[in-house]
């Protein structure tokens, strides 16, 4: 029974609590993503890839991602956040850590390897963003859903922050392989947490009932996990996911997030790469560096969150206060084309730092998404705006490898990236009208 143990007239926070994990989480959930990006120089090096064949590599995360997006949000409606997140992050930890084996095993290519582990990796990290935006609809009223749901995104730049420097240094200093063994561990210890502290909000034994309540008034879906295995069945049907693909709304959101996530997925893939191979790092300098544009995205992302909470609380528009921050937010990100024309390091550095701030402001899809998704389908709902965003994981890394490779350099590749900012403001202002949560059609 939540608040047995807390009878004071105060609202406890453990949903801050809870967001403080999911942002953990996600930060190693996205340094296994990326770990190829740090370990790839090395590893091309000893194992002879080309630039191509490591865009394919980069590239087969997403693939499995993006396709498993739709059955893991169906998962989690039918049994629940904790068990298929639990599980999720325990194996694709164990993938991770396989990785470092890559070349031991004959009959297969160290392309076919590589790109096999990571396709594994990627297909068990697929519940990963649905449940996070499942949690965030059920442990925080809509008016601090914002900032929730910036907090636990903007942990694709703090993984940069906190992990590339620690995995420049492994590579540095012990080998590329050992990254995969660390990042693989420390994951296991992550699904140990998530298993001990994180519960339904009507479940957990650390709520008192006045948190309960301000959650529940303020829109919060604070028991749904506790539906009857008969309703959570019923949520997966052809019906609802057409609602889902014919909404324009819905629409807009889609193509809204595959063309922020063409930014997210350079970052993650072939930027450490670039400052490497276009700018002159080595790989320790890299780690670090690297750090800065994320630090700057972290700031831009838990900023764009605040400002849309109070722009909602201002002025009582959710579609005002989710579509300026964005407006905004890639406006800055598209600066990243203007790299291609600068030749010091300096310039660099501090052109793609604007323009990973800017992509932090702007990455509000997922509150949109606890905004807009139907109650029944918070899951479901997430698994198809997540397909559409992660197709970008699937080109990104291959247009851009095939970009370097005829190029000689990744000034298009950049112009590439930065148009994708200019198509995110149509996709929200053009197709994008109103936004509201979406009332599904029996």
């Amino acid at each position: 029974m939540p608040g047995a143990s807390h009878s004071s007239d105060r609202a406890t926070r453990v949903r801050f609590l809870v967001i403080a994990l999911i942002f953990i989480i996600t930060s190693l959930n996205y340094a296994d993503r990326s770990t190829f990006s740090i370990a790839g120089v090395a590893a091309s090096k000893e194992l002879g890839l080309d630039a191509v064949q490591m865009g394919f590599i980069l590239s087969a995360f997403a693939w499995s991602y993006s396709a498993a997006q739709i059955p893991g949000g169906a998962l989690l409606d039918r049994f629940g956040t904790r068990p298929v997140y639990i599980s999720a992050i325990a194996i694709w930890s164990g993938f991770t850590l396989l990785q470092g084996f890559a070349g031991f095993v004959t009959g297969l290519s160290l392309v076919t390897q590589f790109f096999i582990l990571r396709f594994l990796v990627g297909l068990f990290e697929s519940p990963s963003f649905p449940g996070n935006a499942r949690i965030v609809a059920a442990w925080f009223p809509a008016r601090e859903r914002g900032t929730a749901s910036a907090i636990f995104n903007s942990a694709q730049y703090f993984s940069l922050v906190a992990f590339a420097p620690l995995m420049g240094w492994i590579v540095h200093d012990f080998g590329w392989r050992a990254v995969f063994f660390v990042m693989g561990a420390l994951g296991v210890l992550a699904a140990i947490a998530f298993a001990l502290f994180i519960r339904d909000p009507a479940q957990h034994p650390r709520v008192n009932q006045h948190e309960l309540d301000l959650i529940r008034e303020g829109g919060g879906l604070v028991e749904l996990d506790t539906r009857s295995d008969t309703q959570r069945a019923a949520t997966f049907t052809w019906h609802n996911i057409r609602q889902l693909l014919t909404s324009r709304m819905m629409i807009g959101i889609y193509v809204g997030q595959y063309c922020i996530n063409v930014l997210t997925y350079f970052f993650v893939t072939w930027f450490p790469i670039y400052l490497v191979k276009d700018r002159g790092f080595d790989i320790l300098q890299a780690g670090f560096i690297a750090a800065i544009p994320a630090l700057c995205g972290f700031l831009g992302g838990v900023a764009g969150g605040v400002i849309s909470d109070r722009l909602l609380a201002r002025t009582g528009s959710l579609t005002l206060a989710r579509k300026m921050p964005l407006l905004i937010g890639m406006l800055l990100a598209s600066i990243i084309m203007a790299a291609a024309l600068v030749e010091s390091q300096v310039g660099v550095i501090a052109l793609m730092s604007l323009a990973f701030f800017g992509k932090g402001v702007a990455s509000l899809g997922w509150a949109v998404m606890s905004d807009v998704a139907p109650r029944q389908l918070a899951g479901l709902a997430g698994g198809v705006f997540n397909t559409f965003g992660n197709a970008a994981g699937i080109i990104t890394p291959i247009v851009v490898g095939i970009l370097v490779a005829s190029a000689g350099s990744f000034d298009t590749a950049l112009i590439f990236v930065g148009l994708h900012c200019l198509m995110t403001i149509i996709a929200y202002f053009f197709i994008v009208q109103k936004i509201e949560r979406l009332e599904l059609v029996p």
